[in-house]
């Protein structure tokens, strides 16, 4: 949502079509007083001899444009002059009546508010179409990016509330193409669509006002997939199968940076996407971030972040912590370690490895692999994260609906259910069960079950991640979220490591860092993100004594605000 401040900066590029006519009224107003002001002045010193002053004559002329009198200069000789002053009267008249028009009556009139009056215009921009996964997670995103955008909302109650809230939206139907229209889809750069059983109408709607239109398409099912791309979309996004393939990779494949010269991949790839080449490179670096995860019974639990033996370590860099379900990038040192807090450390896998090994009560999750896992909830995201599981992997499957054959048919938030799947001898839980309240109850539950387990989850609300957290998560995606940066990442080509992750690492330019030494840029903790390293053509350096160079991209971590505050202020 806009802030007032940002109304301070209005430029003609931005401004509303009421707010240009309401401008362009103004500047004729103005013309056509100092019009008359001028003709008045020399009109009364060669055709009535009788000169008068020019503030004198700026006087007279609003005096009969407003029809408030004529002062002490009537009547007058000169017939021209007369005429002159008929003239004047009548534009005065016709001048009141379109300021009425313009600026008065649409205070007081009850006619519905055309929104479209409020767009500013547009070219190069993006056109969602429908768009079902709380609207206000997604426009904020593009706002901050600075993206150009249109949302056309077929209900009309919603559209206004967004229209007043400061977002670029209109009340309409993406199916019809006097709306597309009106949303200027033929400027447009880029669609997004997620209309349902619509959707393939609206595309081929679209692209036949504009066959140049980039197309992205969000759908409640993958296997709907080769069917859109038939009617023109670029790429198909079904959320909840994505997050479902995230939460599995994320309980069995390790995470690695690969900054070296075979590759441009820092993290793995988000639902098993690949790079362009085809083939995904390998680490060349022995870099990773992994999560480290404080258990109940670690002697951590109580001691201040800053005289753990991570954040003395220096070889690896502390990055970023979870505490009750609350980012801090990179942690406080006064903050204390509690049960189920994760630290996110960056560093040589091997020193990673060697601090897990010799701190007790704690794990890194992403460094094991995990062989048996319990899937709470058989829908779309739960499919997919069963299908990417290795080959090496037990999976067991609980829903209560028996025609999805799920290994164990019941209430997952039952402790029976649970224990009937083998929750007590699970490593991992993977919960995308379809509402929020059943996942916190399920994750709740199962923590009580299994105090060891490392338990994923998805919820639909991003308000509810902190929740799922405090209830004992141990990793949440958020399905609003994950949408959002999908797109921003689509339109913006946000150079993103993991953006189905909740703390976000961009790789930037070395401009606003070099001359300084990694260990410094660190010491700053007001900002909200932290430098994880810089990446040369020999694989990533974090080393807190390297120093960075121009020929440096370096690694920035942060929270989603922070990191969006960071990329604004570099520019």
């Amino acid at each position: 949502m806009r802030s007032l401040t940002e109304f301070g900066d209005l430029t003609p590029r931005n401004l509303t079509k009421r707010q240009r006519l309401v401008g362009l009224l103004a500047i004729a107003i103005g013309s056509v007083v100092l019009f008359y002001t001028v003709f008045y002045y020399l009109g009364m010193r060669t055709l009535e001899d009788r000169p008068r002053s020019i503030f004198h004559s700026l006087q007279i002329v609003v005096e009969t444009m407003t029809t408030t009198g004529y002062g002490a200069d009537s009547p007058w000789d000169s017939p021209w002059m007369n005429l002159y002053m008929v003239a004047m009267q009548f534009s005065g008249v016709l001048i009141g009546l379109a300021t009425l028009r313009v600026l008065v009556i649409p205070l007081f009139e009850q006619t519905p508010l055309n929104l479209d009056d409020r767009l500013t215009p547009k070219r190069d921009h993006v056109v969602v179409a429908e768009y079902k996964r709380d609207t206000g997670v997604l426009l904020d995103e593009l706002e901050t990016l600075d993206v150009d955008y249109v949302l056309i909302e077929s209900d009309e109650e919603e559209a206004k509330r967004l229209s007043d809230d400061g977002y670029q939206a209109i009340n309409g139907d993406p199916e019809d193409a006097k709306d597309l229209e009106r949303a200027t889809i033929r400027k447009a750069s880029l669609l997004i669509t997620d209309a349902g059983d619509a959707t393939a109408s609206v595309v081929l709607t679209a692209l036949e006002m504009n066959e140049d239109l980039r197309v992205v398409s969000f759908t409640e099912s993958a296997r709907r997939t080769a069917a859109l791309a038939e009617v023109g979309v670029d790429r198909s996004v079904a959320p909840h199968a994505l997050i479902g393939r995230r939460l599995a990779e994320k309980a069995t494949t390790p995470v690695s940076i690969d900054g070296g010269p075979g590759g441009e991949r820092l993290s793995e790839d988000v639902g098993g996407e690949r790079d362009a080449g085809g083939e995904a490179p390998s680490a060349t670096s022995g870099v990773g971030v992994r999560e480290i995860l404080v258990r109940r019974d670690s002697p951590l639990h109580g001691v201040l972040v800053g005289e753990s033996p991570l954040a003395a370590h220096p070889s690896l860099t502390l990055v970023a912590g979870w505490f009750d379900g609350h980012l801090q990038v990179p942690p406080a040192p006064d903050a204390r370690l509690t049960p189920n807090a994760v630290l996110v450390v960056a560093g040589p896998e091997d020193e990673i490895d060697a601090l897990v090994g010799e701190v007790g009560g704690v794990s890194s999750p992403q460094a094991a692999r995990h062989e048996r896992i319990v899937v709470a909830g058989l829908g779309e995201g739960g499919r997919s994260a069963v299908e990417v599981l290795p080959a090496t992997a037990n999976a067991t499957t609980i829903d209560e609906d028996e025609s999805r054959e799920p290994d164990v048919v019941g209430d997952v938030t039952e402790p029976g259910t649970l224990e009937a799947a083998g929750i007590d001898d699970a490593s991992a839980l993977v919960v995308t069960v379809d509402d929020d309240a059943s996942a916190l109850l399920t994750i709740a539950m199962a923590r009580s079950l299994a105090p060891d387990v490392e338990i994923l989850a998805r919820v639909t609300d991003a308000a509810k991640t902190a929740p799922a957290f405090r209830a004992g998560a141990d990793y949440v995606l958020s399905v609003q979220r994950v949408c959002a940066r999908l797109v921003a990442n689509e339109v913006y080509g946000e150079r993103v490591v993991d953006f189905a992750s909740q703390l976000r690492i961009v790789r930037v330019e070395s401009a606003a860092f070099v001359g300084e030494t990694l260990g410094e840029l660190r010491e700053r903790r007001d900002r909200g993100w932290t430098v994880v390293g810089v990446v040369r053509s020999d694989g990533v350096r974090t080393d807190a004594g390297i120093e960075v160079v121009e020929s440096d991209e370096v690694l920035v971590a942060g929270s989603d605000e922070a990191i969006q505050e960071f990329e604004r202020a570099v520019g």
